[in-house]
């Protein structure tokens, strides 16, 4: 099997000049044609890079899009739509475009930022029917357009699960509009596509001729599209309202044990030089590190010498950071990502429970100075995990730059909440990654954990005893070192819950949400939520984000979602 570089940009540069125009997904300016003979392997490098690169010279300069190269990132567009506007995060600064739209729930069909995320997941649907149209259906090339295939049906359920639909094409005819497909008809279509890959797509995990390992860690197996139907299943009666949605779940138990039965995955559990299993899985060398690669599944690669830019995990870990917190491996700080006392409740149900800088301290302006004030206040991230009781919370409170606080009668500081710490460029032996300027910390966007709690759900939705789903919940409180639940505590709240202790910051969070019946009215309330301090009841149109306005202008087979 040929060997793809994912981490050098030189493999998956086609020379492609961008218009900027992807409103009916038919860029004429990516038409392998204006390229005579593109090499296969690039090009299929540059489908899976689209992932983590923004353009073609790193940072910024060259981007893909005509747009704020650094804002047009797949991850980072996704991310700020799933995250942003839910219990468990909040943007400080709310004078960047569109911010208060987004963290306040108010967005409309011209919000930019609900618009460069349909543009970015619409411009790689169509680098991926690209791929398919020229490359060919042949047994030499028979997996490669698998996972192409693969990479196209994640971005249309990104696509399904923000939009509640998709313009729709297979192809790459640059003379026909798409079409679009409705909610059920993005489910079907998605059910049919996984399923016909299945065996075309390499064994899973770790096993001769796969992928979870230092050579090709970052490409999808069959372990990836088993998820991802999982995930699709898990969902269905927010997707479609003509399936079953017990036959869905049940699917979904179906292909969660698959990949158990696999073997080929674990969760990363072994403690390393101070840092538990789960905190490996978010430090620089999670590629190399067997324990934590074994638990990711399917990861966005990222290289701080070889694959620069600002939508990835730069975003996590500079975004959550002050120059003066604790060692991160890194030097930039952007101080823009905090949590929401929603979010602290998780680990802190009592928020007098939470360790704080004392009122009239000293705060520091060096890490030096922050690591021996956190030790005399108690407020270091070691002081919040334990007294959480609860390794996940990888959460900070402590004197860096000025003392935190848990909660804010308006959004105007990065300390108006507690810091995240849970992504860094620290390795697992505590030294930093490559560069300083960025990480090399891969994003996994899939991990093993997700199918305990999938199989968790299902069951309690089918209503399986309470013992069948808090065996599997307890799978991930026994690796966090937490109290394990019992019988009595297998409710939907704490199901709810359990989802965001173990991926919060992982760009997932409004869909657990939507599933819920928990992200828009008044069944659950969190701070700022609607815009108001203490929350208030938000309208159910705001469950799947607009189809932007311009692009219905340009196609005419598109329509609005209700409410816009």
């Amino acid at each position: 099997m040929k060997k793809i570089l994912f981490k050098t940009i030189a493999a998956a540069v086609l020379t492609l000049g961008m218009t900027g125009c992807v409103n009916d997904l038919d860029i004429s300016s990516i038409d392998p044609q204006s390229s005579p003979n593109p090499d296969d392997m690039g090009l299929l490098a540059k489908c899976y890079a689209t992932l983590g690169l923004t353009g073609q010279d790193g940072g910024a300069g060259n981007g893909d899009l005509s747009l704020d190269e650094g804002e047009s990132g797949f991850y980072r567009t996704t991310f700020n739509l799933q995250e942003l506007p839910t219990d468990e995060c909040m943007w400080a600064w709310q004078t960047d475009t569109d911010i208060p739209q987004i963290t306040m729930m108010n967005w409309n069909s011209s919000s930019v930022r609900v618009q460069w995320a349909y543009t970015r997941l619409t411009y790689d649907i169509t680098l991926f029917n690209s791929y398919l149209s020229q490359v060919a259906d042949d047994d030499k090339n028979r997996q490669y357009r698998a996972e192409v295939r693969f990479l196209r049906a994640l971005h249309y359920w990104y696509m399904l699960d923000l939009f509640g639909k998709s313009p729709f094409k297979t192809d790459f005819d640059i003379s026909t509009l798409p079409v679009e497909y409705s909610g059920n008809q993005m489910y079907g279509w998605l059910d049919n596509e996984l399923t016909e890959i299945e065996n075309e797509m390499t064994a899973a995990g770790t096993r001769v001729g796969s992928f979870n390992n230092s050579e090709n860690f970052g490409r999808a197996d069959l372990g990836a599209v088993y998820l991802l139907h999982a995930r699709l299943a898990l969902n269905s009666a927010v997707y479609s309202d003509t399936i079953n949605p017990e036959t869905e779940y049940r699917k979904a138990i179906d292909y969660c044990n698959r990949i158990e039965q696999s073997g080929a995955y674990s969760l990363s559990d072994n403690p390393k030089n101070g840092n538990s299993g789960y905190a490996q899985l978010f430090m620089a060398d999670n590629d190399q590190n067997e324990n934590a690669r074994r638990e990711i599944i399917f990861p966005i690669r990222q290289d701080g010498l070889r694959t620069r830019q600002y939508s990835g995990s730069l975003m996590l870990i500079a975004g959550a950071r002050s120059a003066s917190m604790p060692n991160y491996g890194m030097k930039e700080t952007w101080t823009c990502l905090f949590a929401r006392r929603a979010m602290t409740q998780k680990f802190f149900p009592t928020l007098s429970d939470v360790p704080l800088v004392p009122d009239g301290a000293e705060t520091s302006t060096s890490q030096a100075q922050t690591e021996t004030l956190d030790q005399q206040y108690g407020t270091s991230v070691a002081h919040i995990i334990a007294a959480a009781g609860d390794d996940r919370a990888l959460l900070y409170s402590g004197c860096a730059d000025g003392a935190r606080t848990i909660s804010t009668d308006a959004v105007s500081d990065f300390k108006n909440g507690l810091s995240f710490v849970k992504w860094t460029n620290l390795k697992s032996d505590n030294t930093g990654g490559s560069d300083l300027s960025w990480p090399d910390t891969d994003i996994p966007l899939f991990r093993y954990a997700e199918i305990y709690l999938i199989r968790a759900e299902a069951n309690w939705r089918l209503g399986a005893d309470a013992t069948t789903v808090m065996n599997d919940i307890n799978e991930l409180r026994g690796r966090a070192n937490t109290r394990l639940f019992n019988a009595n505590d297998i409710t939907e709240e704490n199901i709810r819950d359990e989802w965001c202790r173990e991926f919060f910051m992982e760009g997932r969070r409004r869909s657990d949400l939507v599933r819920f019946g928990c992200f828009t009215g008044n069944k659950y309330v969190w701070d700022w939520k609607g815009g108001v301090a203490n929350g208030t009841t938000v309208d159910s149109h705001f469950n799947v984000y607009p189809i932007p306005a311009d692009d219905i202008m340009n196609n005419g087979n598109l329509s609005q979602n209700p409410g816009y």
